[in-house]
């Protein structure tokens, strides 16, 4: 079978086998060998993951990537605290900042997010538990061997996704959140021939001994 058809990558200078998706683009490379996959069990971060997945809304995730530092200035360090007392003069100042993606919807977005995750946080558990029991607190493995056994969405992200928009969360919809879980390790979707595959297994299993983040 191909490379291409595979969606496994093993010609890397380096030896090591990985998915396609990042190609050989630096940045792109060390975000699946250090992030993508990792289980993520902090609130604050799985509200910025969230919220810059909805900003990826229509875009591909370099895009975002190349942006995250302009993103995170922007938006004050993602801290929800902070972003939940935007007003529109924020709103405006971010429609002008090239930092970022300028778009007016996801900018509100953003703010009613943390505003839903200020609330989460009041009523308890918290977010991160809110969103890790959709799992049972343990990363899914989903063991696919080819780039074609992956999905875009799943039942368990049809119903996150339904339950953040009940919240007051906007821009999450199933692909999108799918697309979340694969980032902050609540699916491990390596292909089983990349050398990340099996190190997100493993931290994966760990959490997993705990049931709950």
């Amino acid at each position: 079978m191909s490379e291409a058809a595979s969606g496994l990558i093993t010609t890397h200078p380096d030896g090591c086998p990985r998915c396609w998706w990042p190609g050989l683009d630096p940045l792109y490379l060390a975000y699946h060998d250090t992030e993508w996959g990792v289980p993520e069990t902090d609130s604050r971060a799985l509200y910025e993951k969230l919220i810059l997945d909805g900003f990826q809304a229509g875009l591909s995730w370099i895009t975002i990537l190349r942006r995250r530092d302009g993103f995170r200035r922007a938006f004050d360090g993602f801290a929800p605290e902070r972003i939940a007392r935007f007003t529109e003069a924020d709103v405006e100042r971010l429609m002008g900042d090239p930092g970022i993606i300028r778009n007016r919807a996801k900018i509100r977005g953003a703010i009613a997010g943390a505003r839903a995750w200020l609330a989460l946080e009041e009523a308890g558990p918290g977010f991160s538990p809110f969103l890790w029991d959709f799992c049972d607190g343990r990363p899914i493995q989903t063991n696919a061997a080819r780039r074609a056994e992956i999905a875009t969405e799943t039942e368990i992200s049809r119903k996150m996704s339904k339950a953040l928009k009940a919240k007051g969360f906007t821009f999450c919809g199933p692909t999108i959140v799918y697309a979340f879980m694969q980032a902050v390790g609540m699916v491990n979707d390596h292909l089983t021939g990349c050398h990340r595959h099996a190190a997100c297994a493993a931290l994966g299993h760990t959490l997993g001994e705990g049931r709950h983040p």
